[in-house]
């Protein structure tokens, strides 16, 4: 497979940092969508590379052994072996109990996928295949209901069902969709992260929602009815007589839906905000002032 520079695909020098890979991943993804591209091969294949350059420097783990290994990073804990065996053999060749060349020959290929003249010439070390890291970026609205999607990851599309209620920040794994195993190993798993944002007049905590709404003056003190919306349509509201500035009401199950809870949300608390009228009248202003006198008895 030839060497691929994931620094040169997302146009960021050796130095960068994790910001700065984050900041360059997100603007050539949105450059190179394919849903901004259509039946544009080019930026197809682009889309796919900077999502694979993404995946490995996104990782410090990945990237510590892209850095120091290069094309052979996958296998860089097999290297490591391979290198302390060696050191090991040549401090002890010769000795009762050290391993000639032969030896460490057969340690090596078997390592890296070679035959064995130990086991048979057959055999090969199966490897279990890189883990994947993807982030997924989603507005709120998004996760309120479970749907499915598709990802393109290291040039393969992955149908994945997203549960509701999913928070930002939150990973989950993909079982066996990493890379694929070395000699038969077992695939690695994709690890995606959801990155939500919310573009809502609702606040989220969790499972709960908050929201404010205005209220004006004479209903807060007369009392009344007031619609209101939640996330997914509107309630009606009963308004108290003499309701305060500030006053929080709770709507039980009107929040978001709580992870991987069938039928169970939150709570939705509502905060009254009294909107003072303007433009008022001189009616008005006599009018006001007479309750101000009453008031005053």
């Amino acid at each position: 497979m030839p060497f691929i520079d994931y620094y040169k695909i997302l146009g960021l020098p050796k130095t960068a940092s994790e910001d700065d890979i984050k900041k360059a991943y997100r603007k050539l993804a949105r450059k190179y969508h394919p849903d901004l591209n259509p039946n544009n091969a080019a930026a197809e294949k682009k889309f796919k590379e900077v999502n694979e350059a993404n995946e490995v420097l996104s990782n410090p783990v990945n990237r510590k052994k892209y850095d120091e290994y290069g094309e052979h990073w996958q296998h860089a804990e097999e290297y490591e072996k391979a290198k302390q065996q060696n050191q090991y053999q040549r401090s002890y060749q010769g000795s009762a109990g050290g391993f000639s060349e032969e030896d460490f020959s057969d340690f090596f290929e078997s390592m890296f996928g070679g035959y064995s003249s130990k086991t048979g010439g057959g055999r090969r070390a199966k490897f279990r295949g890189q883990d994947f890291n993807a982030e997924l970026q989603l507005e709120l609205k998004d996760v309120y209901r479970k749907h499915k999607r598709t990802l393109t990851i290291n040039n393969k599309n992955i149908r994945i069902t997203i549960p509701a209620g999913v928070e930002n920040g939150q990973i989950i794994r993909i079982k066996g969709h990493g890379g694929k195993g070395v000699n038969g190993g077992p695939n690695g798993d994709l690890f995606i992260q959801f990155s939500i944002i919310n573009h809502s007049k609702f606040k989220r905590d969790k499972d709960n929602l908050y929201t404010t709404v205005d209220l004006d003056l004479y209903k807060a003190l007369l009392g009344g009815e007031l619609m209101v919306d939640t996330f997914d349509g509107k309630v009606k509201l009963t308004v108290k007589p003499e309701t305060q500035n500030g006053t929080k009401v709770k709507l039980k199950g009107k929040g978001f839906p709580k992870y991987k809870k069938e039928g169970e949300f939150g709570d939705l608390f509502v905060t009254y905000q009294i909107k003072l009228p303007t433009n008022i009248t001189n009616k008005e202003k006599e009018l006001i002032k007479e309750l101000q006198k009453l008031r005053a008895l």
